[in-house]
């Protein structure tokens, strides 16, 4: 058998979800490597109206048909799928939402692809599907939808004959990164010097840089090029440095050379906490480069911290 990682799985990439953090470092990585790109992206989302450059946008307002069109006239190789509605908790009002974005425009580009012929897929899941470490228990309902939409991959593996790689993700950071997330907070604190209200912070995190996320999704698409890659699989990807949320810490005030002012302990643990992170199988051929002291180095360069 070939070393997979010498072997490339065409050169044309549709992808969902291309304008969130991690799409966009992705497209960014895929048009460097020299492949041609085309978005599905809703009207409203970010950066539609300026795309990158030799990139091509195809609106999705909903429809099954705007999929279909899609797909097709991407003449796509492999369908990179990051699109989702990501809601640690929920309203009654954001059911629907989420379930569309996270189960209906899934099943519709799995449509598309078979009316199509297109035969590959990386699929994007959460490590929060595994609570606790079992082999399935949802941490919420976005992890439910998550899994959902795996159950419906396996019919179109199975009846289409699309391969697909399932890549679960644990916490992701980088340069750029505007969602109000941990290490945001964090920076935001380092510059105001305010006090911050934190859980005891015994839960363990797994950060992962983004440009090793994204490597991860190209080592994916190589794998896909091998006849004896199964026809689906799921891998954990992982950053490589699990550390408790104090430890995190502690590795951001080292690398800062200063400490932040956290009050441990005045906020109680979130409603299903994941205390201990599941243990998934590695992606075979791919392993994280970028440690956390050189990741968060790199974060307080670029903010002048």
């Amino acid at each position: 058998m070939l070393d997979p990682s010498q072997r490339v799985l065409g050169r044309r990439a549709l992808v969902t979800g291309g304008t969130g953090f991690i799409g966009r470092n992705l497209v960014r990585h895929l048009s460097e490597a020299g492949w041609t790109v085309d978005l599905l992206v809703r009207p409203n989302s970010p950066g539609t109206a300026k795309p990158p450059a030799n990139v091509h946008v195809h609106l999705y307002r909903g429809e099954t048909s705007d999929v279909v069109e899609a797909v097709e006239r991407s003449k796509t190789d492999v369908v990179f799928h990051l699109a989702s509605l990501f809601l640690a908790q929920y309203t009654i009002g954001q059911i629907a939402p989420m379930i569309q974005a996270n189960i209906l425009l899934g099943t519709q580009l799995l449509e598309a692809m078979a009316c199509a012929g297109v035969k590959s897929l990386i699929n994007t899941g959460t490590s929060w599907q595994y609570f606790h470490g079992n082999s399935y228990r949802p941490v919420n309902l976005y992890a439910s939808t998550k899994q959902a939409f795996e159950d419906i991959l396996a019919y179109y593996t199975d009846a289409a004959g699309i391969r697909a790689v399932n890549l679960c993700l644990f916490d992701s950071y980088g340069p750029g990164d505007t969602r109000k997330k941990l290490l945001r907070i964090l920076l935001d604190n380092l510059e105001t010097g305010e006090e911050l209200q934190m859980s005891p912070g015994d839960q363990v995190l797994d950060l992962t840089h983004v440009d090793d996320i994204c490597e991860a999704f190209l080592h994916a698409a190589r794998l896909l090029s091998d006849p004896e890659q199964p026809p689906v699989s799921s891998y954990a990807i992982s950053g490589g440095q699990r550390q408790s949320l104090r430890e995190i810490v502690a590795i951001l005030e080292k690398a800062a050379g200063r400490s932040l002012r956290i009050n441990w302990g005045a906020r109680p643990y979130r409603p299903r906490e994941v205390m201990q992170l599941w243990d998934g199988p590695a992606m075979p051929g791919w392993q994280p480069r970028i440690t956390l002291a050189e990741g968060f180095k790199a974060l307080l360069h670029e903010r002048s911290l």
